[in-house]
């Protein structure tokens, strides 16, 4: 495998051998401005280690580093080790990997043998799929697909939110504002009507929390009345939320939510009272875990239901007997943190060394024009909106520029969804969302339709080339800054994919993917690419295919179709 970054920092651990290798990879970094390299290494973290200022050691080191097959040159600048790669060499290694490795470019087979269980989605039963749950949904999708690319096998669960007082509340509403006919005409949304009436009322009338409490209880203790009502309702959610998965091409290998663990409960409590981690406080059992600088996690209320907690418990030690994972992450918002803190150090008190395999990807708020949402109050943009909104504005464009596209309905759809996908992966996760319709549906600029149509551009160019193999070129070709620029940056892909497996963040291969495109589309603005000189065009094709297998992955990573015509 061609990595001419290994191959420095080698190099450079043969001088430093009190350094790793892996640790001088992670220092090299790629400069700004060609000029200053190809690939540099900043030498001021070196000055403690090695006691000396970083201008001797960069000067040191390119004075005593012998040559390199790939490297032109090493100069040392202001305390950085700058190389400068051998062109030709560097263009022809990177574009020949990339064209025979296709579409496993970009992996490797790190995770043969490993199991990643991903909770991610988990909307909450009779409630709408809303904005604030797309998070959740397509940063949980591009994780998996990350893994599974890089050699894992990967289970997708949806842990539903299908147990809790909430389906109290809903029952008492549905006796006492709703009625069959309503629910089966307009299914969610008239449960999140009932949903919304219920707090409402609440407010005037404090008792129907208790209703709701007692109906909860009964759910609980098995009464037939009280399931049956909760089935149907979970029914009708599913068969709505089953539709937003389809439109965002996201499945899933178990539905196993809050209620499927009920049966499962008494074994973890039990083993909690035999392990003399449970406490009785006010009435209600907790594990306290005060020395840890953590509030005690509760595990069952006074009147001995169920809490989030309990039911995580149970289902971690589920997964891991079912599953034997590597890794367990839960996709989730940053407001959590604290839950799946205290929860997790259960597991470990418990005495489960698998704890430290159990990890929490928080992400930031999404709020509504900075308000936050809240289904109890009817403050929530529903996700099938936004992906209908965006599908019928991809639709319009492509009628206004492209009438004559082929299967324009499929193209807009995949345009359309990836848009809402990519805009919200475009954002470093833990930051905070404000949606805002003009931003979701801007197509200009740094977004999904830019980068998809930039791969259609070089399916495009593939098509109308007289010859469809490259499997030989001439790297001397490409040489102008544009095209040299193009393949620095397709090189770059694997690291990237590393990068965004290692920190959890699809983040990382979202802005990757535009500055594909953006480098891309300087190239094929500056230089024409089907030109008479067979040489030439040869060689240039073989950098049209090659960006367009890197666009093609990367999109894949992402969640996005990549499309061949736009």
């Amino acid at each position: 495998m061609f990595d001419v970054k290994d191959i420095i920092a080698q190099a450079i651990h043969k001088q430093l051998p009190e350094l790793s290798r892996d640790q001088i990879y992670d220092m090299l970094e790629y400069p700004p401005n060609p000029e200053m390299g190809d690939i540099a290494l900043p030498c001021f973290k070196l000055s403690k280690t090695l006691r000396k200022p970083p201008v001797q050691i960069a000067q040191e080191l390119a004075s005593n580093i012998s040559d390199m097959e790939f490297i032109d040159k090493v100069e040392p600048v202001s305390g950085y080790l700058n190389f400068f790669f051998n062109k030709p060499l560097f263009v022809e290694q990177t574009l020949k990997r990339i064209l025979e490795e296709q579409e496993r470019y970009g992996s490797q087979p790190i995770g043969q043998g490993k199991t990643i269980v991903i909770d991610y989605s988990a909307p909450n039963i009779a409630k709408p799929f809303h904005v604030g749950h797309l998070r959740s949904t397509v940063i949980g999708n591009s994780l998996r697909k990350i893994f599974e690319f890089m050699g894992y096998r990967c289970i997708g669960v949806n842990h539903l939110g299908d147990w809790g007082t909430q389906f109290g509340k809903l029952i008492v509403a549905y006796k006492l504002w709703g009625n069959k006919e309503e629910v089966e005409a307009h299914g969610i949304k008239e449960l999140m009507r009932l949903y919304v009436k219920f707090h409402e009322e609440a407010e005037k009338d404090p008792k129907l929390e208790d209703e709701a409490r007692s109906w909860f209880a009964r759910m609980e203790k098995g009464d037939s009345e009280a399931l049956e009502l909760w089935q149907w309702f979970k029914d009708i959610s599913l068969k709505e939320f089953q539709k937003v998965y389809d439109l965002l091409d996201v499945h899933f290998d178990s539905y196993a939510g809050e209620s499927f663990y009920n049966d499962k409960m008494d074994a973890v409590i039990e083993e909690l009272k035999q392990k003399n981690l449970l406490k009785e406080s006010e009435g209600a059992m907790i594990v306290d875990l005060e020395e840890y600088g953590m509030p005690p996690c509760m595990i069952l209320k006074k009147d001995g239901s169920s809490l989030y907690a309990t039911r995580d418990i149970a289902a971690a030690i589920y997964r891991k007997k079912a599953y034997d994972f590597h890794k367990c992450i839960y996709v989730t918002g940053a407001a959590q943190s604290l839950h799946f803190q205290q929860w997790f150090k259960v597991i470990e008190l418990m005495g489960y060394e698998w704890a430290k395999d159990l990890i929490h990807v928080p992400f930031g708020l999404v709020s509504l024009g900075g308000e936050k949402l809240s289904t109890r109050k009817g403050k929530v943009v529903l996700l099938e909106d936004i992906l209908s909104e965006a599908i019928k504005k991809t639709l319009e464009i492509i009628e206004s520029k492209n009438p004559d596209l082929e299967n324009k309905e499929e193209v807009a759809r995949y345009m359309g969804v990836g848009a809402v996908i990519f805009s919200d992966l475009y954002s470093n996760r833990i930051k905070d969302v404000s949606f805002s319709w003009d931003e979701v549906l801007n197509f200009d600029g740094e977004t999904g339709p830019y980068v998809q149509y930039t791969h259609a551009r070089c399916c495009s160019v593939i098509r109308k080339a007289p010859e469809q193999e490259v499997s030989s070129f001439n790297p001397c070709l490409l040489q102008t800054k544009e095209e040299y620029q193009l393949c620095k940056t397709l090189y770059q892909f694997p690291e990237k994919v590393m990068m965004a497996l290692t920190q959890l963040e699809p983040s990382i291969i979202t802005r990757y993917l535009v500055d594909v495109a953006q480098d891309f589309n300087r190239f094929y603005h500056e230089h024409p690419i089907l030109v008479d000189d067979q040489q030439l065009r040869t060689a240039r094709l073989a950098l049209v295919k090659a960006t367009r297998i890197t666009l093609a992955n990367g999109l894949k990573l992402i969640g996005l179709k990549p499309l061949e015509r736009v």
